[in-house]
């Protein structure tokens, strides 16, 4: 099973990633979270282009290598018929992955739209490292993604203390090309491979890659994630003549359109409304000692939480691929 984190890790980016997508010009393609690591709930949301997966980016040993990857084998030729790219900004493995997957669609299966198509055609010709500078380079890969980056009105200026160091977290997608299973991660020298894979053993093959990582990770080690990239799920209720997948996949959508917008807005204003509000009522309440009492809670609750994250029991932690 699939264990998540502080806000159950990324909660929802398979809302942000599809409609990301979307703004992309990418038609009929969407994003779907996994919970498991069982094959038969991927194989159900058949047919699946691939699938994105988020972990913990280790800093206590050395993850990247120019002879042999922790688990399957460079292939280095492959970067030269693969839209396989290098990671050159730090913030944006998540679209790049999301990329790496939809870039080696054929357009049988996906319709990547004509600026996407033609950016493709253009990076083809570029070695890996130029693909990953024409990729942020790009103004419409860029714009996008930053339409969705949430609204961060504070800037920290403080300063860790005692060595103590911030989590990271990183992208990599695995999706079958050419009837081989493929890792493409930006931060490697060259495309993995992961042995022989149709589009139908993809399930089962990509799964077995998954619990091998995962594997390599303490068992209090829980923040992962995992979204496929599937058809439109509309589109096969429509077929289907599915009216009750129909109405939960559009109210689905709509959910994830009304977070999408949450996640840019400020809330400060309203917070400060809030909190002012609270205030108020508390020393309505009781006085002085009713709010002093109120503010001690909250450190305490406060506390608590940190000493939980500290364990690995969880918190509030916003996590950036």
């Amino acid at each position: 099973m699939i264990r998540h984190g502080p806000q159950q890790l990324y909660q929802r980016q398979y809302g942000v990633f599809t409609f990301l997508l979307n703004n992309l010009g990418v038609r009929d393609v969407q994003f779907e979270e996994l919970l498991t690591l069982e094959p038969e709930s991927l194989a159900e949301l058949y047919p699946v282009h691939g699938v994105i997966f988020l972990f913990k980016y280790p800093t206590d040993t050395p993850y990247t290598s120019t002879e042999k990857p922790l688990d399957g084998t460079f292939d280095h030729s492959a970067s030269e018929r693969l839209w396989f790219a290098a990671q050159t900004i730090q913030n944006a493995c998540g679209t790049q992955a999301l990329l790496s997957v939809l870039m080696n669609r054929d357009d049988a299966e996906v319709d990547i739209g004509g600026p996407l198509r033609e950016f493709r055609e253009f990076t083809m010709a570029l070695p890996a490292e130029f693909r990953g500078d024409a990729l942020s380079n790009s103004e419409l890969i860029r714009d996008v993604h930053n339409s969705f980056a949430r609204s961060s009105p504070f800037v920290d200026e403080t300063q860790r203390t005692g060595g103590e160091t911030e989590d990271a977290f990183h992208f990599v997608a695995y999706t079958p090309i050419g009837n081989t299973l493929y890792e493409l991660d930006g931060l490697q020298p060259a495309p993995i491979t992961h042995g022989a894979c149709t589009p139908e053993d993809f399930p089962v093959k990509v799964m077995e890659v998954l619990q091998r990582r995962i594997q390599r990770y303490d068992m209090s080690e829980i923040r992962f994630n995992l979204m496929a990239m599937v058809r439109d799920r509309r589109a096969t209720a429509r077929e289907m003549g599915d009216s009750e997948m129909l109405a939960r996949e559009e109210r689905k959508r709509r959910d994830w359109q009304f977070e999408n917008a949450l996640r840019r807005h400020n809330f400060v204003g309203f917070a400060g409304a809030v909190l002012k509000g609270v205030v108020d009522m508390k020393l309505k309440e009781g006085g002085d000692a009713a709010y002093n009492k109120w503010v001690e809670d909250a450190k305490a609750k406060t506390r608590q939480r940190l000493e939980s994250r500290k364990k690995g029991g969880g918190g509030d932690v916003e996590m950036e691929g």
